[in-house]
């Protein structure tokens, strides 16, 4: 008997041009020289930090990718693209520092 990973199915992007600049944003918010700038950032305005649609509303990502209107390009984006956009920001979040991730505990609570 043999067992299979689970393998995730690779869904291609169909706007690559709007997804990198999105993912490029996000990158750099979670860089380790930035990421505490783009937690308090959050944690001022009241964002948790799993929620995406709090942060491109709120215009957090612009503070990290200068002339870029987050919000606007990713409702261009097909569903498709946003979640993976969304699946992106996501995994990100779980590659911060444990003890940043300690120290902004609320922003990463689920309620």
């Amino acid at each position: 008997m043999t067992t299979m990973a689970f393998e995730q199915a690779a869904i291609k992007v169909e706007n690559a041009r709007e997804f990198a600049a999105l993912q490029g944003a996000i990158e750099q918010a979670f860089l380790p020289e930035k990421v505490e700038r783009f937690l308090k950032q959050l944690e001022r305005k009241g964002i948790r930090v799993r929620d995406l649609d709090a942060v491109l509303a709120k215009r957090v990502l612009e503070e990290f990718a200068a002339g870029l209107n987050a919000k606007q390009l990713y409702e261009a984006l097909p569903v498709s693209d946003q979640a993976q956009v969304r699946e992106f920001y996501l995994s990100k979040l779980e590659t911060v520092e444990e003890s940043l991730r300690h120290r902004f505990k609320k922003l990463y609570q689920y309620y």
